[in-house]
């Protein structure tokens, strides 16, 4: 058993080394090392007495909370398989998820009574065990998780050689991707990937045993669970967990508890900017502050730059993690860039032919390496058309400089023909969002008799501003080729996005 690349050893670990360290701080709770450590030996000890063996899966739907860390530490320590699940679904996606995945234990909070009780779980096929964390009363029998696991505290799990992860390669976590196309798949994540993700994320953000990371950003995606609280168990530091996304509270804690890093996407960033400056708190213990999740506007840039939300910037997705990184100077030197690979990743650009992309040519971004993923769970057809010749196809279009900087041009499904020309969406976008009056744009390619397809650009106008769609055109003028340019334009309130705040474009009509 490779203990140093399981996760839960690590927090064995800082518990024997540094046991009253706070490892944990949520609402009125101070979690320490040790007191975590013993958390997840009794939800393990818990999951062991209703039967959950290696490779069974357990989905829990929670928001960010300590129980959701307890249950990622057992899980990881017994050898089953945590499927984390985006508590913001339908009953339509939960039965989707749970049909996929097929867990032998399904754990959820109070919070969701109506989705859960919108689906007789007591009659799937193969049958599983329900764990509910809270009060709420549910339509089918349960247990109460908070009850159960009390009654094995101070006890440790018995581990045999066969039950304990035993290779690094053996599945972790299974993770649904976002789903902005298609159906969501989960991505089987190793505790080898895990590892060097937290090697990765350790490097990006100089980690110390001495941070405070302020987490925010939903546990059950990569961006909270492997970019953040992984790392910071691995380093021995601290967490201040946040339910959810409160700008005021992240101001107010940020002060409170001197918080050192944290990680935001684009939308999390253009809401701190609103608090009024008189509703702001010192910020000045803050070391790193990261963007990713989606591309982040040079206007953006700046703003936060002032604001004292000085960032670097990140781009990864569920399969992979972190991929490509950049400093907080970076963005000044070689404005549009999404930086350059992480050190523990092989990372460049294939031209159509597989070939490595020759600089400025626009190419796929594909990664080979200790942080891909090992599968799409249940889906060989999906894991073969995204895994080739050892590299993982990312679906991101991008060119690269000859100092070895990415420039993202698009999504590869989002690319549309036009009279025989590739189209990129996000170069349109780019353009448009120069516009003052614009906040967010979206294009999207549309069929159309005469072109085959022409973009259509989503607009959402600026707080009170007066925007015609001959407006939005202007910006194209010397700007990007005509046909390039949008043949039509929408005005929205807004864009439905995922949880993450990338924009869902399917959605967009």
């Amino acid at each position: 058993m490779i203990k140093s690349m399981n996760i839960a050893w690590w927090v064995q670990r800082w518990a024997e080394l540094t046991p009253d360290k706070p490892a944990i701080l949520f609402e009125d709770q101070t979690i320490s090392y040790k007191a975590l450590c013993r958390r997840a030996d009794r939800t393990s000890c818990w999951l062991q007495s209703i039967g959950i063996e290696k490779g069974d899966r357990v989905a829990v739907m929670l928001n960010n909370c300590p129980e959701f860390l307890d249950l990622f530490l057992a899980c990881s320590r017994l050898g089953a398989i945590f499927v984390p699940i985006n508590f913001r679904i339908t009953s339509v996606e939960l039965d989707y998820f749970i049909t996929n995945c097929r867990p032998r234990l399904f754990i959820h909070g109070d919070g969701f009574a109506d989705v859960v009780n919108a689906l007789a779980l007591e009659s799937y096929l193969p049958p599983m065990m329900i764990a509910v964390v809270g009060q709420a009363q549910f339509n089918t029998r349960v247990f109460d998780y908070v009850e159960q696991t009390q009654k094995f505290d101070g006890k440790r799990a018995f581990l045999t050689r066969s039950l304990g992860p035993a290779d690094p390669e053996e599945p972790q976590v299974i993770m649904y991707t976002s789903g902005t196309t298609g159906q969501p798949k989960g991505a089987v994540l190793s505790h080898r990937k895990t590892f060097f993700n937290c090697l990765n994320a350790d490097i990006f953000f100089k980690l110390h045993s001495s941070d405070i990371m302020l987490i925010f950003l939903p546990l059950f995606h990569s961006g909270g669970l492997f970019i953040q609280a992984a790392p910071i168990f691995y380093k021995g530091a601290t967490i201040v967990l946040h339910r959810k996304f409160d700008p005021l509270m992240v101001y107010k804690d940020i002060e409170k508890y001197r918080v050192t890093k944290f990680l935001g996407v684009p939308t999390v960033y253009r809401e701190l900017l609103k608090v009024d400056v008189q509703n702001r708190r010192d910020i000045s213990s803050l070391r790193v502050c990261a963007g990713g999740g989606e591309k982040l506007t040079e206007d953006l840039i700046k703003k936060c730059a002032q604001a004292g939300l000085a960032f670097r910037q990140i781009m990864g997705q569920t399969e992979t993690s972190i991929l490509l990184w950049a400093s907080e100077k970076d963005p000044l030197k070689k404005p549009g860039t999404v930086g350059r690979p992480v050190f523990h990743a092989e990372v460049c650009i294939l031209d159509d032919r597989g070939k490595v992309a020759a600089p400025g040519e626009i190419g796929e971004i594909v990664v080979r390496g200790s942080i891909m993923m090992k599968e799409y769970w249940q889906d060989p057809v999906k894991t073969e058309e995204t895994i080739k010749n050892g590299y993982l196809h990312t679906g991101d279009l991008a060119r690269m400089d000859e100092d070895g900087f990415f420039y993202l041009v698009g999504r590869a499904g989002d690319m549309y023909i036009s009279g025989g020309e590739n189209v990129y969406p996000a170069e349109v976008e780019k353009v448009l969002k120069l516009h003052p009056d614009i906040e967010d744009v979206a294009v999207v390619g549309m069929p159309d008799e005469i072109w085959g397809e022409t973009g259509y650009a989503f607009v959402i106008p600026s707080p009170g501003a007066s925007l015609t769609p001959a407006d939005v055109i202007v910006m194209c003028h010397g700007k990007l080729a005509k046909y390039k340019w949008p043949k039509k334009v929408i005005f929205k309130t807004e864009f439905p996005r995922t949880s993450l705040g990338k924009v869902r474009k399917t959605g967009l009509s």
